[in-house]
């Protein structure tokens, strides 16, 4: 089973593979293979039996976009262009995961740099600049939105100037389809829902967050976010049925209704970020999991909290899967679309699978799967924060030294 976009084939974080192992065999996993990778968070994806990722080259002020064979990491083809960095708050590399759709590579780097490229041969199709040509009002640590493909538009967060936050391009030509919001930009991508019967795309800016019409970025409905010193949202919001839950680290956590009958929303609850203390949920960079009335999520400080979906009531958090440290980071995958057992890989590398319901966390087996480095962690902490990807019964991740496949299909 593919994983060709940010958080897999539907962009929901959950891995329907068959066929799994229920235990490590030792403390650390045995790879399928490595290869040299240069600095930077986007995350692998994986479609028709090929990896893609993205790195940045300090030495050579270049970005990449490679192309791996699944089975054996073999390079089948590479893009390189010149890209400066200047003004970033740190020179860690892309951001965004490469999307994969209908035989296409939609590769967006950190300073706007938008290719689509032949996913099999890699000949580039189209590119553009979109700092240059938006005049990007530039977040500190770059674009980040993973691009989304909604029919035969490519719709991505760009903060351009004037009413350019938003942008959607013809996914075949490049061409501008339309733009829309003059808000700053955050780090949030764009998630697809329904509502009312029509198809919206829901997304993060700087300090709200906003549904619009995918065919034509009609805004219909808002919900403003509390103003900090920059924005910081980089989870997106999470649809289940009618209910839709959203967390920030400047902001909070809260839960909305989806009304039936139009394009709106209520509040359900909402929940501050101070005092720390109280029931909310303030994650920087990880995706909170949302599966059986329950939310799960990283702290700032990255303590996993468990909170009661339609309460936000705290029923419990753990330090057991990492110790505190600011800024932590660990994803969380759902493992199948049914039961009570997720994927966490933890910022120092591990990779655990792990039960979480009501009752707490309880730790099903733990191994090493990668070494953290220095490039992208804060204060001089080693840490991997860049999401990975499942696909073929295989786990796929990425450091700033190494990117590394290993399998996870249980013993025959």
């Amino acid at each position: 089973m593919d994983w060709p976009q940010w958080r897999g084939a539907r962009r929901d974080g959950i891995w329907r593979e068959e066929g799994v192992l229920e235990k490590f065999a030792g403390e650390r996993i045995p790879l399928r293979w490595t290869v040299p990778l240069g600095a930077g968070y986007s995350g692998p994806t994986i479609a028709a039996g090929r990896v893609y990722v993205m790195d940045y080259l300090k030495d050579k002020l270049s970005e990449r976009v490679l192309c791996l064979d699944w089975r054996t990491g073999a390079m089948l083809w590479e893009v390189s262009y010149e890209c400066s960095y200047a003004g970033f708050k740190y020179e860690a590399g892309p951001r965004a995961s490469v999307t994969i759709h209908d035989g296409r590579a939609y590769a967006l780097g950190a300073a706007g740099n938008l290719h689509c490229i032949d996913a099999v041969s890699g000949k580039i199709l189209w590119q553009r600049d979109l700092r240059g040509e938006y005049r990007i009002r530039m977040p500190n640590w770059g674009i980040a939105a993973h691009p989304l493909i909604e029919g035969e538009l490519m719709i991505t967060q760009i903060g351009g100037a004037g009413e350019a936050c938003v942008v959607a391009f013809d996914r075949k030509t490049g061409e501008e389809r339309w733009k829309a919001f003059s808000d700053e930009a955050s780090y949030s991508p764009p998630v697809a829902f329904e509502q009312a019967g029509r198809r919206l795309i829901v997304m993060a800016l700087g300090f709200r967050l906003v549904a619009f019409d995918p065919a034509d970025g009609t805004l219909r409905w808002s919900h403003d976010q509390p103003k900090s010193s920059w924005p910081i949202s980089i989870p997106a919001p999470v649809v289940q049925g009618d209910l839709m839950f959203f967390c920030t680290a400047h902001a909070g956590s809260y839960l909305f209704r989806l009304a039936r009958d139009r394009p709106a929303v209520e509040i359900v609850w909402e929940r501050g970020r101070r005092p720390r203390s109280v029931d909310t949920l303030t994650p920087v960079i990880p995706d909170p999991l949302v599966m059986n009335g329950l939310v799960f999520g990283v702290q700032t400080d990255g303590e996993l909290r468990c909170l009661d979906l339609m309460t936000g009531k705290r029923l419990w958090e753990t330090l057991e899967p990492m110790p505190k440290a600011w800024h932590a980071t660990m994803h969380l995958v759902r493992a199948g679309e049914s039961g009570d057992r997720a994927w966490i890989f933890t910022e120092q590398g591990n990779l655990i699978l792990a039960r979480l319901n009501a009752d707490g966390y309880q730790e099903l087996t733990r191994a090493r799967l990668l070494d953290p480095t220095l490039e992208q962690g804060p204060r001089g902490r080693a840490v991997t924060w860049s999401h990975p990807a499942f696909a073929y019964r295989h786990i796929f991740a990425r450091s700033d030294r190494e990117l590394v496949c290993a399998g996870l299909a249980a013993p025959r």
